[in-house]
């Protein structure tokens, strides 16, 4: 039921984020020296305007097909690392979490590469009059005739380095939050309180790697029409710095943090609710289960968590 429920929830979120990814992106990747976009409010009149309403929605695909598997892996992986550790302590969050983060990777850097190459494709026009790629799967496809597994795995290190750390501060700041509200399942504030905490820990989160997240997004971008501008990660990092100062690392921030709190507090707001329809109660079944989280309840070698 976790499974299901994390898909649910994660599908929640895409749909309500997506639009604020597609302007972080848009931003991120821009030409310096000949830019489009003015700030996160032009970029998202200009999308529209130019566009239309769908293009916000461009590439959605790729998340939406990644997450079964990419949810499927961070709530069993995290469950699964916290019943290890045996104590529910925020330094095991952190682990707990930092591991569902390293491995969803295999999972979300050919997603989000797909994601990226979809978002740019036809900037600025409301009908491409060419289109590169059909759509994500197409999109990985073509990559992986021209490139390789390699093509399709661009940008693996920098997700690495953001998804580990990133995912490790998620949960710890959920867990700590809901901790410190006393979010019980009997609370009837629970649900205002759950979609707080979500919301907190995903800014959270994307402010303690929002800078590898600016690389990562110029990697995968890089290569776009057949042109390739850097040749790995120190590359991009310095020509980024030497072009644009570094304030290049904070492009895209307002519209990413917009994003984060909605897609959160909607992710697992969503989750609590299916789990406890679901269950009809908050009591755990005996299996793993992922510690921040309202459903969350006593499992073998642990005390009970937070009601979250």
């Amino acid at each position: 039921m976790d499974f299901v429920a994390g898909c649910i929830g994660g599908a929640a979120g895409v749909l309500v984020g997506h639009p604020f990814d597609t302007v972080k992106v848009r931003l991120q990747v821009q030409n310096v020296n000949k830019p489009m976009y003015r700030g996160t409010i032009h970029c998202f009149q200009s999308i529209i305007r130019q566009e239309s309403l769908f293009g916000l929605y461009k590439g959605i695909g790729s998340p939406m097909m990644g997450l079964t598997f990419i949810n499927a892996i961070v709530f069993g992986v995290q469950g699964n690392a916290m019943r290890r550790l045996g104590k529910d302590t925020p330094a095991n969050q952190f682990l707990a979490g930092a591991a569902a983060g390293t491995i969803q990777c295999v999972i979300c850097c050919p997603m989000e590469l797909a994601k990226t190459r979809m978002q740019m494709q036809g900037t600025g026009e409301k009908k491409s009059s060419r289109k590169m790629y059909k759509n994500s799967v197409d999109c990985l496809v073509r990559i992986y005739r021209r490139e390789g597994l390699l093509g399709i795995n661009r940008g693996m290190v920098t997700t690495l380095l953001r998804e580990t750390p990133a995912f490790g501060f998620y949960f710890l700041a959920y867990d700590v939050m809901t901790r410190r509200m006393g979010c019980e399942p009997e609370d009837r504030f629970m649900i205002p309180k759950l979609l707080f905490a979500g919301g907190m820990a995903g800014i959270a989160s994307w402010l303690s790697t929002y800078p590898v997240d600016v690389i990562k997004s110029r990697l995968q971008a890089d290569g776009v029409g057949g042109v390739h501008q850097y040749s790995g990660i120190a590359d991009c990092v310095r020509q980024s710095v030497r072009k644009e100062g570094y304030m290049v690392f904070t492009r895209g921030l307002t519209s990413t943090l917009l994003r984060a709190f909605p897609v959160n507090a909607a992710t697992f707001a969503t989750v609590t609710l299916v789990l406890m329809y679901a269950r009809g109660d908050c009591e755990a079944e005996d299996r793993p289960q992922p510690a921040s989280h309202c459903a969350q309840a006593q499992t073998p070698g642990q005390t009970q968590t937070s009601g979250l």
